[in-house]
């Protein structure tokens, strides 16, 4: 073991980070790029590039539960998290090579149309990285103690990948999406594979609990789906709103988005307004606690989502003047100022404060700020400059969704199960994802004035900003 893996130096942290800078850098390519060469290329409307951006949660919703249970248990290639990193990462690559050709591939597979073959990429590439997206995570768990190192571990991951994740908006803006696809494919493979030679991954888990042994080798699916129940109403919904997609069939009303939305309020608010007061286990952990995170977490990915969908659809709209590749210029420096405050702020900021006023309240504060921002841009903003800083603003909040609740989430569970429970804590991102997706698109689709795309940003992040003040904070031992 390294002397700074011992000494959890600073420099351990920026190393560990790298597997998820790789997954993350692979996310900002897609961000970046899907939407733009969906439209600009290939003439895509909104609706049937929402249906192409459905792949990655549809992806996420068993790929990160089975592989993070699979993880927990197995050991081999001297790592439990390590073979997926690596297999994830050499997948993700090989997929992000694939976008730029899709029009190649559709030819060269006899006239296959555009949105199918856009489809099966884009879930090759979504599937790669939910291979490797939540054993990078999991690892900073298992190599960190509780408490403000474990804090300190997800804070410095999104400093580093949000510090990469700007550099692929720059690169996008400056030169070209293609440009940053090529590059993009070359860091995922470096990012993947370098750190699993230098980080020593612990053969046995520290004891999470009296339970410890006799859980181990069990999946018991009733406590899996009472776990999630927050989510029913997203999970019924994803379900409800895949079967009229493949099947073709079109309706004229919205009962069925009515009662998701119905039926969702009603089991996040459920949760949400139970004490948690005598509902730990006798390793301390609670059920409720993680349910309580995923009510709360869900509704962020609503708003962000949302943003990072239709934002195109937006600027479309209120700049009708920029040509398509200054299009695209304005939404890859929006993202690049985006990512660049949420690099900066969870180590030098938001991790000291959260250790200071508690990482709950921390959270909640930075939603409410991007919830401003987010209406604010639906309401006034014109010109690329407002919408510059606006993202700045809004980045406030994205800094801490892409590193507080991990460090929240881990302490509720039990780390025997970390691999099962960081898969189950991402349905909390990938069924918001597909409600965007299948219905949110839909109705953005529909609507005239595409300011509704930050006005439906503003209040998803703020109804969580709410939600997570009704989380217990986890009192440091």
């Amino acid at each position: 073991m390294l002397k700074i893996q011992q000494s959890l130096s600073r420099r351990f942290y920026m190393l560990l980070s790298l597997p998820s800078t790789a997954m993350g850098f692979a996310l900002s390519v897609q961000i970046s790029a899907l939407s733009w060469l969906l439209s600009t290329q290939y003439g895509l409307d909104i609706h049937e590039i929402g249906i192409v951006w459905a792949a990655g949660p549809i992806a996420g919703i068993l790929g990160q539960v089975i592989v993070g249970f699979i993880s927990d248990k197995v050991w081999f290639w001297n790592g439990r998290r390590r073979p997926f990193i690596l297999i994830g990462g050499v997948l993700a690559s090989l997929s992000l090579l694939a976008l730029p050709n899709i029009g190649i591939i559709s030819e060269s597979l006899g006239g296959i149309g555009i949105l199918a073959v856009a489809i099966a990429i884009a879930l090759s590439l979504d599937l790669s990285i939910n291979v490797s997206f939540n054993p990078t995570r999991s690892i900073i768990a298992d190599v960190t103690p509780e408490g403000e190192a474990r804090t300190k571990g997800y804070t410095w991951m999104q400093t580093v990948s949000g510090t990469f994740g700007v550099l692929a908006y720059v690169i996008g803006g400056y030169w070209n999406n293609f440009v940053l696809i090529y590059f993009g494919a070359a860091l995922v493979l470096l990012f993947s594979i370098l750190p699993t030679f230098f980080v020593i991954e612990p053969k046995e888990l520290p004891n999470s609990g009296e339970n410890q042994e006799t859980d181990k080798h069990n999946f018991n699916i009733v406590q899996v789906l009472k776990d999630i129940k927050p989510l029913w109403g997203f999970l019924a919904y994803s379900l409800y709103a895949s079967v009229l997609h493949l099947s073709n069939i079109e309706v004229s009303h919205y009962w069925g988005e009515t009662l998701a939305l119905l039926v969702t309020l009603f089991f996040v608010f459920e949760t949400l307004f139970k004490s948690e007061d005598n509902e730990s286990n006798k390793s301390g952990k609670s059920h409720l606690g993680f349910q309580k995170v995923l009510a709360a977490h869900s509704f962020s990915w609503i708003g962000i989502q949302t943003m990072f969908v239709f934002t195109y659809a937006f600027l479309q709209e209120k700049m009708t003047l920029l040509s398509d590749d200054e299009l695209g210029q304005t939404i890859s420096y929006s993202f690049a100022i985006l990512n660049g405050i949420a690099a900066l702020l969870p180590a030098l900021a938001l991790g000291p404060l959260a250790n200071k006023f508690g990482r709950i309240k921390v959270h909640a504060a930075a939603l409410l700020v991007t919830a401003f921002a987010y209406l604010y841009i639906a309401l006034f903003t014109t010109s690329p400059i407002s919408m510059y800083i606006m993202m700045a603003f809004a980045g406030v909040g994205w800094a801490a969704i892409v590193s507080l609740p991990f460090a929240i989430m881990s302490e509720r569970v039990e780390n025997s199960k970390m691999g099962l429970y960081m898969g189950l804590f991402n349905l909390s991102v990938v069924l918001p994802q597909l409600v965007v997706s299948l219905g949110i698109s839909l109705f953005l689709n529909k609507v005239d004035d595409k300011s509704m795309v930050f006005i439906v940003c503003a209040a998803s992040l703020l109804i969580s900003a709410v939600s997570w003040l009704m989380v217990k904070e986890k009192q440091a031992d």
